[in-house]
């Protein structure tokens, strides 16, 4: 389904919200799958242990021919398990990203944003923040946090970027995806010979020769957390500053009262929902949701960027309000597979708004808002975003 606008979803979702909240799809291979955009039928969906993550399935719905045969590789990790596996790496891993672990990090994420911004105003106007800012950000952020070299990020962004476009080919899928994990294997044996401050060399002392997790699973997982650490951080960053900018009034308050940017922040998850390729599961076994009998093997597709404009949930959901409590959205996804990074996600987002608009107070966008191209991507994702602003003072 086609997006008109970078900023809302196809209106595809709202149709089929309005028939019920599920529909019947047509994929790419002509198999068929369940549509899922009401927000309660997303919930109860991804809560339900009836429904499956596991990609080996008969019935799986994949999105793009890549990512059938990634996943039919066997190169998995543990966000593509059901319990107990999944129960048993999920808990290993919860607690290096607990949330008083995370702010601790805030001054670093703070030092990044303030030194990247100083960057761009010296070079002047105007600038692609996708590059500038929104890609470098949450790269230097997980770098300083899994302890990689900061030269490495331009290797592993190439590689996520040619794993996640949807016209790559399966065999170039794979490809890229053997070589993260080379890469990953690589890091994983230089933190068992140089242990450092980071949190793989944490994971190798703690982890590595024990008897939960395995070599092999730690490697895909340390793959997971590059590729995770910076990806979705990165397109959220950059619609999140278009989006603030298409609501100048709105922008307006948030400068005046910094107290509102957490709310603000939860607002553009919701409203954005750069989970552009939705949570994908199959039924293990019947189930029936909105009156419709869903039977074994089922695919399912449940659309956050649907769910996330339900005015059931949020009322007058299609509108951007600074002001609206909406922490219960589901952008990070629900149930016992939500995003283990989401407070990394946060710390690095709030930072972001609140710096970069006090900082540059005139910023505004250098282009019409309708020449912003969305890629073709497995992530809601801007090409690029072309800012400019008023030189040569600036108020730090």
């Amino acid at each position: 389904m086609t997006r008109l606008t970078p900023f809302d979803p196809p209106p595809g979702y709202a149709a089929a919200r309005e028939a019920g909240g599920l529909t019947r799809v047509r994929l790419w291979d002509d198999r068929t799958a369940w549509l899922v955009t009401g927000y309660e039928q997303v919930r109860s969906l991804l809560g339900d242990p009836r429904i499956s993550v596991d990609r080996r399935r008969d019935g799986f719905p994949f999105p793009t021919p890549g990512r059938e045969a990634l996943e039919r590789s066997g190169r998995t990790t543990f966000v593509g398990m059901d319990p107990p596996d999944h129960t048993r790496l999920r808990r290993v891993f919860t607690k290096y990203f607990a949330i008083r672990r995370i702010e601790a990090l805030r001054p670093v994420v703070q030092g990044i944003v303030d030194d990247l911004i100083t960057g761009i105003l010296a070079a002047g106007p105007p600038a692609d923040f996708v590059t500038a800012l929104a890609g470098e950000v949450p790269s230097r952020t997980i770098c300083h946090v899994l302890g990689m070299p900061l030269d490495d990020r331009a290797r592993f962004q190439a590689l996520d970027h040619e794993r996640n476009t949807l016209t790559t080919s399966p065999e170039n899928v794979i490809r890229a995806t053997n070589e993260m994990l080379a890469y990953a294997d690589e890091l994983i044996e230089r933190k068992r010979r140089e242990p450092a401050d980071d949190l793989i060399s944490e994971l190798v002392a703690d982890q590595l020769g024990g008897d939960v997790v395995t070599r092999e699973e730690l490697v895909a997982a340390v793959r997971l957390l590059i590729t995770a650490g910076h990806e979705t951080t990165t397109n959220m960053i950059g619609l999140g500053i278009a989006t603030l900018l298409r609501h100048p009034d709105q922008l307006a308050e948030l400068r005046a009262d910094p107290s509102l940017v957490p709310a603000a922040v939860e607002e553009l998850l919701r409203y954005i929902s750069i989970f552009h390729i939705s949570p994908t599961r199959v039924v293990t076994e019947p189930i029936e949701i909105a009156g419709q009998r869903l039977e074994a093997g089922d695919g399912v597709i449940a659309a956050v960027a649907g769910a996330n404009r339900d005015d059931a949930a949020f009322p007058d959901a299609d509108t951007f309000d600074v002001h609206r409590e909406a922490r219960h959205h589901v952008a990070f996804g629900y149930g016992v597979h939500q995003c283990l990074g989401q407070p990394l996600a946060r710390v690095e987002l709030q930072t972001v708004v609140e710096t970069l608009f006090r900082r540059v107070p005139s910023l505004r966008l250098a282009v019409d808002p309708a020449e912003l191209e969305v890629k073709e991507y497995a992530f809601l994702s801007l090409a690029a975003l072309p800012l400019t602003w008023d030189e040569p003072r600036e108020d730090r």
